[in-house]
């Protein structure tokens, strides 16, 4: 059981920090390579473990890290994602992203853990600009991010992702 009454929530989710606790019901779709067969896929458990942990690790020195995200009715975690600067490559500077499970696509939840994150990027950190990255094979992630308002500003080769970007403003 999550604990509710500290988690961020939006409409019909929830968001709190990752827990070890947590990570077995991440793993069983970050660790699925169909269903993330458009970004990073963990390995084992273990990969699981160590990647979400460096994430969440940065949460202290950031002020942000991605979050688990629970289904408000039934409390059960659907994704993972948010703000975030990934440890693994920070360079890149402050990006949103989110992971859900495949029973939860095409129902608006990736919409509102990105409105999430991004309204959290404008009341509570001083990031003027946040990226994100899609496959470009990943259309409804890419169709996402324009109604969002992030603009595509290139393509990188390295990672095979075309990279967005949204300037926060402050009004």
């Amino acid at each position: 059981m999550s604990n509710r009454s500290s988690a961020l929530a939006s409409q019909r989710l929830y968001y709190a920090p990752v827990k070890v606790a947590d990570i077995g019901d991440l793993f069983v779709f970050l660790g699925d390579a169909a269903a993330m067969r458009f970004t990073h896929c963990d390995q084992s458990l273990e990969d699981c473990q160590n990647r979400l942990l460096a994430f969440e690790a940065r949460r202290n020195q950031d002020g942000f890290a991605p979050w688990v995200v629970r289904h408000r009715e039934t409390d059960r975690i659907i994704g993972w994602g948010g703000l975030y600067i990934d440890p693994f490559d920070p360079d890149w500077g402050p990006e949103i992203g989110y992971f859900l499970h495949p029973d939860h696509h095409g129902r608006g939840f990736g919409r509102e853990l990105a409105e999430t994150a991004i309204a959290f990027a404008r009341a509570r950190t001083s990031c003027r600009m946040l990226g994100a990255f899609a496959h470009p094979d990943n259309h409804p992630s890419a169709k996402l991010l324009s109604r969002l308002g992030f603009v595509q500003i290139g393509f990188v080769a390295s990672m095979n992702r075309n990279r967005f970007r949204l300037m926060i403003d402050r009004a």
